[in-house]
């Protein structure tokens, strides 16, 4: 099944070859007021066309959040996989230590986006963001 994300414009959309594999809803300051559900893929199982602007905001020069410059929807994002690293309560996976960065980047797309997509069809690990990270 192919995972279809679209802005509420139409402007941006963000084609996948399938559900993720794996989906966080975190409570950090971003994704709290945004009310995003991040499904993670490799950056190159990801098509992304837009035919107008799409805004870039990387408030810790790292992880970037795309989203479309005309209805503001937020639409994905790419980060380093912090996921590779630690665990969802900010520990340091086996062979990490603390401060460790991850070597590969992820991209997320945000599950809201997608208007087909029933959310209780998927499991969502809860991430405590604004504490562990």
């Amino acid at each position: 099944m192919t995972l279809t994300a679209v802005c509420h414009c139409g402007a941006v959309k963000i084609e996948a070859p399938d559900l993720p594999k794996q989906a966080a809803s975190c409570n950090c300051t971003w994704c709290h007021r945004t009310g995003a559900v991040w499904g993670y893929y490799s950056p190159d199982e990801l098509t992304i066309t837009a035919t107008g602007p799409v805004g870039d905001y990387a408030p810790n020069g790292m992880n970037h959040h795309h989203f479309c410059a005309t209805c503001g929807g937020n639409t994905h994002g790419f980060s380093p996989d912090w996921g590779s690293v630690y665990n969802a309560d900010g520990t340091p996976k086996e062979g990490h230590q603390p401060g460790s960065m991850p070597s590969t980047r992820i991209a997320a797309v945000n599950l809201r986006m997608a208007p087909d997509l029933d959310l209780s069809s998927i499991k969502i690990e809860q991430m405590d963001g604004r504490n562990n990270w």
